[in-house]
């Protein structure tokens, strides 16, 4: 069984990411990529899955977390 308490923590926990990645990004950056790119670096400050980001940017994921690190979207 599922503890609901230690479920509730580790959703407060990926919120608390979640705001760190939207409150450090450069937003400006971000919004001057093109369409495909944009969309993963916004996917990736949701959901912190860098895998799955570098997917829909078409990218290797070593060259998706170099342009992460450009747009100063933290790796938390």
């Amino acid at each position: 069984m599922i503890d609901e308490k230690a479920l509730k923590e580790w959703i407060e926990r990926f919120k608390e990411a979640r705001e760190i990645r939207r409150k450090y990004a450069d937003w400006d950056f971000i919004k001057s990529q093109p369409t495909k790119i944009r969309i993963a670096l916004e996917y990736y400050i949701e959901t912190g899955d860098l895998y799955n980001a570098s997917r829909l940017a078409g990218m290797a994921m070593e060259d998706f977390n170099e342009l992460r690190i450009k747009a100063r979207i933290p790796s938390v």
